[in-house]
């Protein structure tokens, strides 16, 4: 049972499966700012033209009562709890890779692959004992 717990953990952990799990959590907020934008300015917008004034007949006869601050009003706290979602995410993804940082040790610089010829200024491999560029003798 802990061997299957451990690999879970790495599976559910690795940068990929955590990556599309934002995806689909920002693309799900994502898509209620367009549902409320079509919701609430397309459609209203598209009713008013087609019906040719200002005001429309809902199915009861009753006047349709359209305002933009309402409209507005739906939109703003739907790109506002979009903005929250994202901001959660970012925020719980930071400390996910700070906790996944604890206990690594970390890398040792690479040794160099080049050096600089004291002569001409070129990058040359380290092993060369000659410049390629100025074809100085190197020490």
């Amino acid at each position: 049972m802990k061997k299957f717990l451990a690999d879970f953990k790495k599976f559910a952990l690795r940068g990929n499966v955590l990556d599309m799990a934002v995806g689909v959590i920002i693309g799900g907020a994502f898509t209620g700012i367009v549902t409320s934008l079509t919701t609430n300015f397309i459609t209203p917008l598209l009713n008013k033209v087609m019906t040719g004034h200002a005001g429309g007949l809902d199915e009861a006869g009753a006047p349709i009562v359209w305002s933009l601050g309402e409209a507005g009003s739906a939109f703003l706290t739907t790109v506002v709890n979009f903005i929250i979602t994202a901001l959660v995410l970012f925020c719980l993804i930071t400390l996910i890779n700070k906790l996944m940082s604890i206990g690594k040790k970390p890398e040792a610089p690479a040794a160099p692959t080049t050096k600089k010829c004291p002569y001409c200024c070129s990058e040359i491999a380290i092993e060369a004992t000659r410049c390629p560029h100025c074809t100085s003798e190197l020490n």
